[in-house]
């Protein structure tokens, strides 16, 4: 049958390749049509070569003439080959230099600008497999209301979709109610339903913002360190982005460039290093947008996830004119929800929605209305003082082995959020650190920048005991 040699046809001066090898779920006749299709641009078949009749082809080949038929079939509509009757099968393309095929160089993407700023911001993942791994971004999926959000889904998928919403570029009605009632209540903002945008999470949110407000020849700034990603996206734009430091305190107000149109932030629990800005610290800021005709993208990413006491109240509610607030869920449900929102002054959601159909036209109708049904029941209330317990657990239990078996590593206690932030002892860099804990075979995410030598261990998605086993595992590497 097929193989992947080279066979020779009886009565005919012409090999063939074998069969390539199947792809997944791929027909007999397109495994056929492929390999001919390979065997014409590599040249194995140049054009004009007639082929041998249906039966020794198959024959040849390994597969049934009916197999054959359809294969030839495809490849003529494709215009590879061509039936001339009496005459047979001839092959109509030339040999095609295709890149990769011949010694030339494959040419280079004719990229734009945008994109080429776009890949300069992304991180590689180390990748590989771990015995603990503490890197952030993991799900949490034993946090999951897996049940309550399924007999969401399914009532609002039992119901008729007409008339909810979902052509609205803002997103149901309904959701955007229940969230506004939710941001009110819980997050002390000001905000109507009006002044809601559904996303499908905050960086495509980011990505809309930045587009909208920087392009070469602004500034934009950005806390230093801050969320890669979302510095990924302001460099993209072309935008000098500019750096502001941060401290014990969270951001240093008095480093706010005069210049800046826009500001990225994460107040509530700065990322990576978990501090809160505090009163004094929102208030100068606030003076400075106001000041430079600013806009403040405040990201809430932690918001439903303080784990030891309330939550600070969002800087949007000071200023709802001069602040964007952008949250999901993707955290505190899961990943798969694909929820999150803007709210922003009337004049900025305008634009947002006139420009959106450019993208991905509305957010999910079905994840929304589901979502508004959490909201609305107190099933989501419920869900969170469940996973705070477990946060503040797994918490404690990863401060308290960083203490005891690694007394050189400085853990800073989080309020909030998913992971720990550890400055590292004097002459152990963030590189060495990580490269040292994967010998271990522990992973762990690095924060590198000026002034900063620390790492970040995420703990919400392993159990204490899984905890404790990793810290012990960096522990006979690095005390």
């Amino acid at each position: 049958m097929a193989g992947t040699g080279v066979r020779p046809l009886s009565r005919e001066p012409l090999t063939l390749p074998g069969l390539l090898p199947p792809l997944p779920a791929e027909a007999l006749h397109a495994r056929v049509a492929r390999t001919l299709r390979g065997a014409v641009s590599e040249g194995a078949l140049p054009g004009g070569t007639r082929l041998p009749g249906h039966r020794a082809l198959a024959q040849a080949l390994g597969v049934s003439r009916n197999t054959l038929v359809d294969a030839l079939a495809q490849l003529e509509a494709e215009g590879y080959v061509e039936a001339r009757g009496r005459s047979g099968t001839r092959v109509l393309l030339p040999v095609l230099d295709l890149p990769g095929t011949g010694s030339a160089p494959a040419p280079r993407l004719p990229l734009s600008a945008w994109a080429e700023r776009a890949l300069a911001g992304q991180l590689e993942d180390a990748g590989g497999d771990y015995a603990t791994d503490f890197r952030v971004g993991q799900p949490v999926p034993e946090l999951y209301p897996a049940r309550a959000w399924a007999q969401a889904l399914a009532r609002r998928a039992a119901q008729p979709l007409t008339g909810s919403g979902g052509d609205d570029p803002l997103g149901p009605l309904d959701t955007r109610r229940a969230l506004a009632a939710h941001l009110r209540a819980e997050r002390g903002a000001q905000v109507t339903p009006e002044m809601l945008m559904l996303t499908g999470g905050t960086q495509p949110a980011l990505d809309a913002l930045a587009r909208l407000f920087l392009e070469p020849g602004r500034v934009a700034a950005a806390e230093v360190p801050t969320y890669p990603a979302a510095l990924a996206a302001l460099s993209a734009t072309g935008a000098e982005v500019r750096g502001v430091p941060v401290d014990g305190g969270g951001l240093c107000p008095e480093a706010l460039p005069p210049q800046a149109s826009l500001l990225y932030l994460t107040p509530g629990c700065q990322y990576p290093t978990t501090v809160t800005l505090g009163a004094a610290r929102r208030r100068e800021v606030l003076a400075w947008a106001r000041g430079a005709g600013a806009y403040l993208l405040e990201d809430d990413y932690a918001a439903d996830l303080h784990h030891t006491g309330r939550a600070p109240t969002v800087m949007q509610g000071l200023a709802p004119e001069r602040v964007i607030l952008l949250g999901s869920f993707s955290k505190s449900l899961a990943p798969v929800t694909r929820s999150g929102f803007v709210a922003a002054p009337p004049e900025v959601l305008r634009v947002l929605a006139a420009t959106r159909p450019l993208t991905d036209r509305f957010p999910g109708t079905l994840d929304a209305l589901a979502l508004a049904d959490l909201l609305a029941s107190g099933g989501y209330a419920r869900h969170l003082r469940r996973a705070r317990q477990a946060l503040a657990h797994r918490h404690d239990v990863l401060l308290a082995a960083l203490t005891n078996l690694l007394p050189g590593w400085q853990p800073r206690p989080a309020r909030a959020g998913l992971h720990l932030y550890v400055t590292l002892p004097p002459g152990l860099s963030a590189p060495a650190a990580q490269a040292g804990a994967r010998a271990v075979g522990v992973a762990l995410s690095p924060v590198s920048g000026p002034g900063q030598a620390g790492v970040l261990l995420a703990y919400a998605h392993l159990p204490p005991e899984a905890i404790r086993a990793g810290v012990g595992r960096l522990a006979r590497q690095f005390a």
